[in-house]
């Protein structure tokens, strides 16, 4: 699954914003402050409005003044969010509107509309189409219709206006477009790995997916060792390339049940525990783990990969995210890293940076100049220290 644009209209600092063809693989950089996090914030958004409703996912994002905190300051209208993606490369593009607006206190669905383009002419398909809690839905198996007059389409009506409309029909079967674009919202996954929260020893447990911080990567080392040993090996055989020395990882569990991580090098018999491993070593553990998952994430958001790592291992961690977004999880880097930004391609990086209190984005393939020191063999992390990105200051 692939998102090939975002828009944005009065949502945080973003009053008009859009991201267009969007590759599989994309790095944002920006100074402090310019939004780099409220883009991820978005997807964070979605989830908290598809498992709760409009008015919670408001709070968790806005604190106590909700919708007028998200709005844009000094805004007006609704918060508008518009997605399009794409199930696999030969599905047809599937656009996903969200308008919210408020009343009395209270934020609401405007328009919630959910509709797919048959080819490259003509006018797209509308699939589901709600506003302030009713609306109409397909209910048909889409991709077997071949004229639009052959859609079924029912009236529906939700328990409350704040409530998304993809919310409940994706837990039914006969609206595959609505759960393409549930399964996307629920299982992206954002990485803000801390090495302090790795360390530690673990109560014995289970967990099939690293979480956001990595507290529970020596539970995930588990996991995968006994459920898919053939991917450890490639976990290990990636983490030896990348740090010379290290020929083991395990994980043990204690007689007082807490799980061990135990690394072995080669120039010593005994092995060592965690605690006593460098930061880069750990750290690029866990990224291993995270990228060669058994189940990916349709989508994967890393915050500042570069903290804790030795410059030189930043291409190589660059390669590995490009490598897992081919293999069909899309992948968003926020960087301050102008080694990491130099083993990204021109057209993977965009960049954001503030005007008049609100932030535009670049990319950088749409400028002349940085085409033309590209294709003269310059990269990309020279240039932003030389610049080139606007007021986006790599310092």
């Amino acid at each position: 699954m692939k998102i090939e644009s975002i828009a944005l209209k009065n949502f945080k600092t973003f009053k008009d914003m859009e991201m267009k063809n969007l590759p599989s693989f994309c790095v944002i950089v920006g100074a402090n402050g310019s939004g780099k996090s409220t883009i991820f914030s978005l997807f964070a958004f979605l989830r908290n409005a598809l498992t709760g409703n409009i008015n919670t996912a408001l709070s968790t994002l806005g604190g106590s003044r909700g919708f007028q905190e998200v709005r844009s300051r000094e805004s007006h209208g609704p918060i508008e969010i518009e997605i399009k993606f794409r199930e696999k490369s030969t599905s047809p593009l599937i656009t996903y509107t969200l308008k919210i607006n408020e009343n009395d206190g209270r934020a609401y669905v405007e328009r919630e509309i959910l509709q797919y383009r048959r080819g490259s002419g003509g006018q797209p398909w509308r699939f589901l189409d709600f506003s302030n809690g009713e609306g109409v839905a397909v209910t048909n198996e889409w991709e077997r219709v071949q004229d639009q007059r052959e859609l079924q389409r029912e009236n529906q009506k939700l328990k409350s206006n704040d409530l998304l409309a993809v919310k409940g029909l994706s837990q039914f079967e006969r609206f595959p477009a609505v759960i393409a674009l549930s399964n996307l919202i629920e299982n992206w996954h954002i990485s803000d790995f801390h090495i302090a929260r790795a360390r530690p020893e673990q109560e014995a447990g289970y967990a099939e997916h690293l979480s956001r911080e990595g507290e529970n990567l020596s539970l995930v080392i588990e996991y995968i060792a006994k459920h898919h040993p053939d991917i450890f090996e490639n976990i290990l055989a990636a983490i030896k390339r990348r740090v010379p020395g290290i020929t083991k990882v395990e994980s043990k569990t204690t007689e007082e049940g807490r799980i061990l991580l135990k690394f072995q090098d080669g120039a010593f018999q005994e092995p060592f525990l965690a605690r006593y491993v460098s930061d880069g070593t750990i750290k690029m553990l866990a990224y291993l783990t995270l990228l060669y998952d058994p189940k990916p994430h349709p989508l994967l958001c890393v915050e500042e990969p570069e903290n804790q790592l030795y410059p030189k291992l930043l291409q190589e961690l660059a390669e590995e995210f490009r490598l897992y977004s081919n293999k069909g999880g899309q992948v968003f880097v926020s960087t301050h890293s102008p080694d990491f930004l130099n083993a990204a391609r021109i057209e993977e990086v965009f960049w954001l940076e503030k005007h008049n209190g609100y932030t535009r984005i670049h990319r950088a393939s749409d400028d002349e100049q940085i085409q033309a020191y590209m294709r003269e063999g310059d990269q990309m992390g020279y240039l932003w220290k030389q610049g080139f990105f606007g007021e986006a200051d790599p310092q």
